[in-house]
C-alpha cells in the first residue's frame, strides 16, 4: 500500500513538473522572434547580384565572341568538306580535314578554359555577395531584434510573416 502511495506521488510530481516546464517553454516561445531568408533569391535578385552578373557578362563577352567565331569557321570548313570533299584533290581534302580537326581541338580547349574561368569568377562574386548579404541580414536582425534567422533552403514550412527576404533585398538595393 505504501508503495502505491509513493508511486502516485511520484507520478503526480512528474506531471506537475512537466506542466510547469511546458508553461515556461510556452511563455518563452511567445517572446522569441524568428526570421527566414531565401538566400538563393537574394543572390539572384538583389542589386549587387544583378551588377555582378552584368560585370561578368561584360568581362567574358570578348571570349564568347571569339568562341562563336571559331565555331562558325569550323562550320564553314565542315560545309566545304561535305560539299566539295569528293571532288577536291586528295592532298587538299586531307589538309582541310586536318585544319578542321585542329580547329575543333582549339575550340574545345578554349571552351573548356572559358567555362573553368567563368565558374571561378562566378564563385568569387557569389562569395563576395554572400558576405554582403550576411552583413545586411545581421543589421536587420539586430535592428528589428530577431533572436534567430534561418536560411529558407533547409525548411519544410514557413509562414510568410517571418520571411525577411524582401527586407534584405531592399537593404541591398542601396549598396
Amino acid at each position: 500500500m505504501q508503495e502505491n502511495v509513493l508511486w502516485r506521488r511520484s507520478i503526480t510530481t512528474v506531471c506537475v513538473l512537466f506542466a510547469f516546464a511546458w508553461g515556461t517553454v510556452g511563455a518563452l516561445a511567445d517572446e522569441i522572434k524568428i526570421g527566414v531568408v531565401d538566400t538563393e533569391r537574394i543572390l539572384a535578385e538583389s542589386a549587387p547580384a544583378v551588377r555582378a552578373l552584368k560585370k561578368i557578362e561584360k568581362e567574358f563577352l570578348p571570349r564568347d565572341q571569339e568562341l562563336k567565331k571559331m565555331a562558325s569557321q569550323a562550320k564553314a570548313l565542315q560545309d566545304v568538306l561535305e560539299k566539295d570533299g569528293k571532288t577536291m584533290a586528295e592532298a587538299d581534302r586531307r589538309n582541310k580535314e586536318r585544319d578542321l580537326a585542329t580547329l575543333n581541338r582549339e575550340y574545345q580547349r578554349a571552351q573548356r578554359q572559358m567555362r573553368e574561368d567563368l565558374s571561378l569568377r562566378q564563385n568569387d562574386e557569389v562569395a563576395a555577395l554572400q558576405l554582403i548579404a550576411t552583413k545586411a541580414i545581421q543589421v536587420i536582425a539586430e535592428t528589428e531584434k530577431y533572436d534567430l534567422v534561418l536560411p529558407l533552403r533547409d525548411l519544410v514550412y514557413r509562414s510568410q510573416r517571418i520571411d525577411i527576404t524582401e527586407k534584405v533585398i531592399k537593404a541591398l538595393a542601396d549598396k
